[in-house]
C-alpha cells in the first residue's frame, strides 16, 4: 500500500519515504502503523525532511520468506529510480528480518546514496560500518524470529504427543478448553453425522440448521462450509491432526465415535468423486442401509451406460480398494419384498414415539475398544512397539466399533403410521406412485440393520441374491 503525498522530479535532498509494517502475530512490539507514522513523521520534522510517500505493510510478516510486501517493493522499486535520499522507519527491524531484504537495500544504495533513519539513530548505507551493523542487526532479528518459530512448533509437537488438543478458537461441541463437552451442541454434531450418512447434503443439513436459528461456536449463521468443516473435523472423533494427517488418539473425550467418523470421511470422498462426474439424480432407497461385508456402507452410483449400482466406498487401503458392487433396481426390491412381509404383519399400536437399537453389549464393546485404543496409545507415545504395528492395531479395533456402529440407528416409529397392517402392500404402491424415496428409504432403516452384500461368487446376468444378508432391526 502507497500513500503518496508530493511528486518531485527525481530525487530531492530533503525527499524522505517512511516505511510501517505491522505483522500477523508474534513480534514484540505490535505498535500499530497508525503509531509508527506518526512517530516517523516527528522523525523527518526533527531532521527537517520532507515526506513524500508513505508506504504500508498492515499484517504482513517480514520474517515469512514467502509473503509477498506491496509496500516494500514498491518502496525498493522507487528508491531504485532515484526518488528519495532518506528512509524512515520506526525501527529497522520493521523494514526487514530477512538478510537478503537488507541486500537487495543494500544493492540499491550503491546507486543511489541513501540514508536509513530509525526512532533513535540514523545508518548511511553507504557506510560499511554503518552497513556491518546493520547486517548484524537484521541477522539478529532473523535469528529471532526463527527461534520463536521452533518454540512454537515444539510446544505443538509435546501436545500432539501427550494427546492434548490443539488450541486456537473454540470448537464446537467443546468449551473453550477442547476437552468439555457442551452437550446441547454436541447433539447437533451427532445430527449432523447421521443425517449425513443417512443420505442428506451438506447444504440440505445447514439450510434446515439455518432455519432452527442455531449458531456456530463463534456465533454465526449454520452454512454450508461450516456443516463440512465440522463433517472433518478430527476433533469431534478424539482424533489428532499434524500436519494435515491423522496422527493418533487424543486425551479428550469424543463426541462421534472413530467408526462412525471415518464412514463419514469415506462417505465425503465417494460423493465428491460422484458429484465430479456427475453421477446424481436418482433416488437410491436403500442409501444408509446397505452395507458391505467390509464393514463400509455402499453408495448409488451409476454406470457408463445409465444402469444404477451400489458400491462400496471404502477408501483405498493395502493398495487396494473393495470393489464391491450389485445391481440397485433387483436389490431394492428384493428388499422390499421382505420389509412388506414384515409390514403387513407388524402392529404399532402403543408403541414409544422412537425407538434405539443398541445392544448392550455393543456399548459395553465401544468402552472396552476405547480403552484398548487409550492404552495403545500410551504404548505407541512410549516407543514401545513401532509406528506399523501401532497403526495395524489401531485400525483393526477401530473397525471392529465402526461395525457396531452401523447397528445404532435412530427409528422414529411415526414413519410406519398408515403403512404397517394388513394393507402395507397397497400402501407402498402409493409412496411409489407419489414418490415418496425419503418416506421409503426412512421406512428400510426403521426395519433393518443392515443389507448386506457379499462380494459376487459367480459372473453372469441377473442377481445372485445368496449375496444378500438382511439384518433386521428388533421390533419388539
Amino acid at each position: 500500500m502507497t500513500r503518496t503525498e508530493a511528486n518531485g522530479q527525481g530525487k530531492v535532498d530533503g525527499d524522505a519515504a517512511v516505511y510501517c509494517r505491522i505483522s500477523q502475530a508474534g513480534d514484540d512490539d505490535q505498535t500499530g502503523v497508525d503509531r509508527q507514522e506518526r512517530i516517523c513523521r516527528e522523525v523527518a520534522e526533527r531532521l527537517g525532511l520532507r515526506v513524500a510517500d508513505v508506504f504500508v505493510d498492515n499484517n504482513r510478516s517480514a520474517w515469512k520468506r514467502n509473503r509477498k510486501r506491496p509496500g516494500w517493493e514498491a518502496l525498493l522499486q522507487q528508491m531504485a529510480e532515484g526518488a528519495y535520499g532518506h528512509v524512515i522507519v520506526y525501527h529497522p527491524d520493521r523494514l526487514m528480518r530477512q538478510p537478503k531484504d537488507l541486500e537487495e537495500l543494500l544493492t540499491i544504495a550503491d546507486d543511489q546514496r541513501v540514508v536509513l533513519h530509525g526512532q533513535a539513530n540514523r545508518k548511511d548505507l553507504s557506510d560499511p560500518d554503518d552497513r556491518f551493523i546493520l547486517r548484524i542487526e537484521v541477522a539478529h532479528a532473523c535469528r529471532s524470529s526463527d527461534d520463536t518459530s521452533r518454540r512454537v512448533v515444539s510446544a505443538l509437537e509435546d501436545r500432539r504427543r501427550a494427546g492434548q488438543p490443539h488450541g486456537g478458537r473454540r470448537r464446537f461441541g467443546y468449551g473453550p478448553d477442547g476437552r468439555t463437552i457442551v452437550e446441547a451442541e454436541a447433539e447437533i454434531v451427532r445430527e449432523v453425522f447421521r443425517r449425513f450418512l443417512d443420505g442428506e447434503s451438506p447444504s440440505a443439513i445447514a439450510k434446515e440448521l439455518h432455519g432452527r436459528r442455531l449458531k456456530t461456536a463463534e456465533g454465526a449463521s449454520w452454512e454450508v462450509h461450516t456443516v463440512r468443516k465440522l463433517l472433518a473435523s478430527t476433533h469431534v472423533a478424539g482424533l489428532q491432526r499434524h500436519k494435515g494427517e491423522r496422527a493418533g488418539i487424543g486425551d479428550w473425550p469424543a463426541i462421534i465415535d472413530v467408526g462412525q467418523w471415518e464412514e463419514v470421511q469415506q462417505m465425503r470422498a465417494y460423493r465428491s468423486v460422484q458429484h465430479r462426474a456427475g453421477r446424481r439424480g436418482r433416488f437410491y432407497l436403500l442409501r444408509g442401509v446397505v452395507t458391505c461385508t467390509c464393514g463400509t456402507r455402499m453408495a448409488g452410483a451409476t454406470s457408463g451406460d445409465g444402469r444404477p449400482y451400489y458400491q462400496c466406498t471404502r477408501a483405498q487401503r493395502n493398495g487396494r480398494r473393495c470393489g464391491n458392487t450389485i445391481s440397485a433396481e433387483p436389490l431394492e426390491e428384493f428388499a422390499k419384498d421382505v420389509a412388506l412381509r414384515v409390514l403387513a404383519n407388524l402392529d404399532i399400536t402403543g408403541r414409544p414415539p422412537a425407538a434405539t437399537a443398541r445392544p448392550e453389549a455393543d456399548v459395553q464393546a465401544d468402552e472396552d475398544d476405547a480403552a484398548q485404543l487409550a492404552e495403545l496409545n500410551e504404548m505407541w507415545l512410549a516407543k514401545e512397539i513401532p509406528t506399523a504395528e501401532y497403526r495395524a492395531m489401531r485400525r483393526r479395533i477401530e473397525d471392529r466399533m465402526k461395525d457396531r456402529q452401523r447397528r445404532t440407528v435412530q427409528r422414529p416409529v411415526a414413519v410406519l403410521e398408515g403403512i404397517a397392517g394388513p394393507d402395507a402392500q397397497e400402501s407402498w404402491r402409493k409412496l411409489e406412485e407419489e414418490k415418496e424415496h425419503a418416506r421409503m428409504n426412512a421406512i428400510f432403516r426403521f426395519l433393518f440393520a443392515a443389507v448386506i452384500i457379499h462380494p459376487a461368487r459367480r459372473r453372469g446376468p441377473g442377481v445372485d441374491f445368496d449375496r444378500i444378508d438382511i439384518e433386521p432391526n428388533p421390533l419388539d
